[in-house]
């Protein structure tokens, strides 16, 4: 049995001491913040008429054998724990000036049949083609990639894929130059552009294998969890305490020792004594561990991505609007939002706020989030992250937010949603928000390592290991689930 100390209570941090703890180990979970679930917030808003209820992160689940996987492997049944509502449409998408509207679904030929319906025959057919190409990449990324370590780049070149498997791959192309090889509609490559973003990246810059992304979402589904996607923490929470894992809030990790080349436990800011443990577990960014836990300028140097944060609204909004449970609200430019985003440091243009972004809206018809008569809107446009640099955007500079915030609900209004005088109360969460609430550096969603090719799992020391959506497999709920069983089966069960 070895004692492991795990750092930071996400959803891959406690999944990973879950199932360590099933494997017979000692398990601490440190948490710096009150509350767990890391990314995963919560925020509860009181007015007169009932509270209203936010998710605050991920708004959707997906592969939802994942999870079931992660209870079974704990001794629990999902189902015990959570109330899965399978969504259709799964997404909305709106396109700009007039456009059709495409509901995507999780059945191939119904989803055929809507894509005829909004773009013709001939898109629908572009579309079909595309997804058995994609169909292979997911075979390939599952077999492969997804639930086992991945170290290096060589380990990705040795993984035994068949010639087929690297042709749907295409190693060197971009998702936007996938979609522009099979798509001649220019709203399905909007649409498949988007999924980049899942990853923090530019779809012109992102792999084009990433295309699994979609795949995955529009064959097993996209899912809500009733009372919203937070109850997952509490659930995690639970089997955690079950089996015995000790969860400590509030308890800030400073660094880890690790002398003589292997980990030797951690400290803590206010204690004095180290916490001994033989494996530390760190479901913290990669960034923050190598730059500031374990510092290791030779791994930080690669840690220099860009990657998307988020500009957040949460409204609350009386009547009925008649929305999706999520609606992605396309621009006319999709290529200026991104220019603004990330901005292009080398030639001396900063990164900005886009002023015609897409708008993700999402709205939970759950009586148990909002009260009778109302809605409760979760607002969300990419963003750049966080800093001073001309790559990210002073986010704490006086008067911003709330301009932007204006900003985004004038677009919705130019859209055909205008809900301004209908507004009871909003909340803003910024990038910098997210940078104070759960560590993530400039609050990039998904990790500052976006991408298909994340820091590896295993650290640089003995007894290190990394998990979360920084490291690999990447970002978003399944994901980091399967960090969580990759880390759990390096560690081993207790001998």
């Amino acid at each position: 049995m070895a004692r492991i100390v795990v750092i930071g209570a996400g959803v891959g941090g406690l999944a990973t001491a879950a199932r360590l703890a099933a494997g017979g180990h000692e398990v601490t979970v440190c948490e710096r913040a009150e509350t767990v679930g890391g990314k995963l917030g919560r925020y509860v808003h009181d007015t007169p008429t009932g509270p209203f209820h936010f998710d605050t992160g991920p708004s959707l689940l997906t592969l939802p054998q994942v999870f079931t996987d992660l209870f079974e492997a704990t001794g629990a049944k999902l189902d015990e724990y959570l109330d899965l509502l399978p969504l259709d449409p799964i997404v909305r998408h709106v396109f700009a000036d007039g456009g059709p509207t495409l509901d995507s679904c999780a059945d191939p030929e119904v989803f055929a049949t809507r894509i005829a319906a909004a773009f013709g025959d001939r898109a629908a057919a572009d579309w079909q083609r595309l997804w058995r190409r994609a169909g292979r990449v997911w075979d390939a990324s599952w077999r492969d990639i997804l639930r086992r370590s991945v170290d290096s780049p060589r380990d990705l070149a040795a993984l035994a894929w068949r010639l087929g498997d690297l042709a749907a791959i295409a190693p060197g192309r971009t998702l936007r130059g996938l979609g522009r090889r099979h798509l001649r509609e220019p709203g399905l490559r909007m649409l498949l552009d988007r999924y980049a973003t899942y990853t923090g990246a530019d779809p012109r810059r992102a792999p084009a294998a990433l295309v699994a992304v979609p795949y995955a979402e529009l064959t097993f589904g996209g899912w809500y969890l009733r009372g919203g996607l937070g109850t997952l923490a509490d659930a995690l929470l639970s089997r955690c305490l079950d089996l015995g894992v000790v969860v400590q809030t509030g308890a800030t990790v400073t660094r880890i020792d690790a002398a003589g080349g292997r980990v030797h436990g951690v400290r803590l800011a206010g204690v004095a004594a180290p916490l001994p443990a033989d494996v530390v577990v760190a479901n913290v960014d990669a960034l923050t561990v190598y730059r500031d836990l374990l510092p290791d300028p030779r791994r930080l140097a690669g840690l220099a991505d860009r990657s998307l944060a988020g500009f957040v609204l949460l409204l609350g909004v009386a009547g009925n609007s008649g929305l999706a449970h999520h609606n992605v609200f396309f621009p006319r430019d999709y290529d200026a939002e991104f220019d603004a985003v990330f901005g292009d440091p080398g030639r001396g243009v900063p990164a900005r706020p886009a002023v015609d972004p897409t708008v993700f809206v999402t709205v939970a018809d759950d009586p148990m989030v909002r009260p009778d008569g109302h809605e409760a809107w979760f607002v969300l446009v990419n963003a750049p992250r966080q800093g001073t640099a001309g790559s990210a955007v002073d986010w704490r500079r006086p008067g911003l937010a709330q301009a932007y915030a204006d900003r985004i609900l004038d677009v919705l209004a130019e859209r055909g949603v205008d809900v301004r005088d209908r507004v009871l109360f909003r909340e803003i969460r910024t990038p910098a928000d997210l940078d104070t609430a759960t560590g993530a550096p400039g609050g990039a969603i998904y990790g500052t390592a976006g991408g298909l090719l994340r820091p590896a799992n295993r650290g640089p020391v003995a007894g290190l290991f990394l998990v979360g959506g920084s490291s690999h497999p990447g970002g978003g709920l399944p994901m980091v689930t399967l960090s969580a069983q990759i880390v759990a089966t390096e560690i081993g069960p207790a001998a």
